[in-house]
């Protein structure tokens, strides 16, 4: 059988996305903020004897020439990418190739890509062999579905970073676990992933680290992990070896990461990521209501004075991005205020102020369609807003007056980015 040619086109991201940066790209000679980690994995995956052509629409444009090339087009990602991700099929199809869509979005929410010639479903080390073979014996229709949270990462290959242009990008991702113990109503990475966070093997670890450094790329690499410190036993018996390879190989990463607010409960915790170079953080905080928190099931956030939880994640020597959420359905007036407050207190210098989205098969989406309240296209990405699920949220009928949330939602944006305001905190 001759080599089978496969075309990985990574869909573009919303333009109005919060976490596009597009004027820090400029600034610093890039073309996007994060390289693209899913597809690269995927491609790792593959049969070693197909030829692989990769294109991220994020930095460059993909051609019909492209598509006419591929034998197949393997594509997908996350909701704010669902807009191209079905243009890219329908342009696919419209030559006469077959597409090949898995990834997030199309795992929460297939029917919307029912008119794929493959749908692979769920974390591709558990099933895309089958999908594989499949396309070995000549079929090309079909629908692979993995069984969830099954999937062994400790078996997962290093991604093939050789396949990304790493100068087009202001970071690189890597992924350490899947999963998060916490039941937070609205977020589908417990749907995704699972509650017991899985985790690759320290050796495994490192050796993307070493593909990485292999490439001659130094500089900003970050831990896409939902949650890193979801399984800390795993994480504090990592850490020593990542320090040791930092040591070693003269510190050539600086990371970031996501995790939760308890991580500022753990001295030593911290103290191992300070050693080895965790620079920037990612903190789900939400809200600064305890009731709306407890509605929203992140009690974790209750338990702990925020603003203190964050000054000790600085004095750890790292930096703290912030998430915020406006809608829920408990909410007081004048919510915006207590969040400007908080944000202050805390000296957060990025805060991502959203609102409330009720993504695919979360619990929050269950309750709601319960309740009659889901807006019939709520996991539909329409294309026709330039901005990403944080800032054209609020899919169902709200509780509060939706003109109510409307104003404390641009009230924090305003006043938390006034110059003031902001040259104030970071001074």
């Amino acid at each position: 059988m001759a080599q089978t040619r496969v075309l990985m086109a990574v869909p573009r991201f919303s333009s109005g996305s919060f976490w596009n940066y597009g004027k820090t790209c400029d600034l610093l000679g890039a073309k996007y903020p994060a390289a693209p980690l899913g597809l690269i994995t995927v491609a790792a995956m593959l049969p070693k004897d197909w030829d692989i052509r990769f294109i991220d629409g994020n930095t460059g444009d993909l051609t019909d020439a492209d598509i006419a090339w591929a034998d197949m087009v393997m594509t997908g990602g996350m909701l704010p990418q669902q807009f191209d991700t079905v243009t890219i099929m329908e342009r696919v199809q419209k030559v006469g190739r077959p597409v090949v869509i898995g990834g997030p979005d199309a795992t929460s929410s297939p029917d919307v890509y029912a008119a794929a010639d493959f749908l692979v479903l769920g974390e591709a080390e558990g099933i895309l062999d089958s999908f594989v073979a499949a396309w070995l014996a000549g079929e090309r229709k079909g629908r692979f579905e993995a069984e969830k949270f099954q999937a062994d990462v400790t078996t997962t290959p290093t991604p093939r970073f050789d396949l990304l242009n790493l100068k087009d990008y202001l970071h690189v991702g890597v992924q350490f676990s899947r999963g998060c113990p916490f039941t937070c109503e609205f977020c589908d990475i417990i749907e995704l992933y699972g509650r017991k966070p899985r985790t690759k093997m320290n050796g495994q670890m490192l050796a993307e680290l070493d593909a990485v450094l292999r490439l001659g790329y130094r500089g900003h690499v970050d831990f896409v992990d939902d949650n890193l410190v979801g399984n800390k036993k795993a994480l504090k018996a990592f850490l020593p070896d990542l320090i040791a390879w930092q040591k070693r190989n003269g510190y050539p990463f600086e990371f970031s990461t996501e995790a939760s607010i308890n991580l500022a409960d753990d001295a030593d915790l911290l103290e191992m990521m300070r050693q080895a170079n965790f620079f920037a953080l990612f903190v789900g905080i939400e809200s600064p209501d305890p009731e709306t928190l407890r509605q929203m099931q992140k009690k974790q956030n209750t338990r702990r004075s925020i603003p203190e939880s964050i000054h000790k994640l600085y004095r750890a020597g790292m930096f703290v991005t912030a998430g915020f959420i406006v809608g829920f359905d408990n909410e007081k007036d004048g919510v915006g205020d207590g969040i400007v407050q908080l944000i202050e207190d805390s000296a957060i210098p990025v805060a991502m102020v959203g609102l409330l989205y009720a993504l695919p098969n979360t619990q929050l989406t269950r309750r709601l369609e319960k309740e009659g309240r889901l807006h019939p296209t709520h996991d539909v990405d329409s294309g026709g807003v330039e901005a990403d699920q944080c800032t054209a949220g609020l899919n169902f009928d709200t509780i509060r007056p939706r003109r109510d949330a409307l104003v404390d939602f641009l009230e924090v944006v305003d006043r938390s980015y006034a110059p003031e305001a902001y040259f104030g905190r970071v001074r």
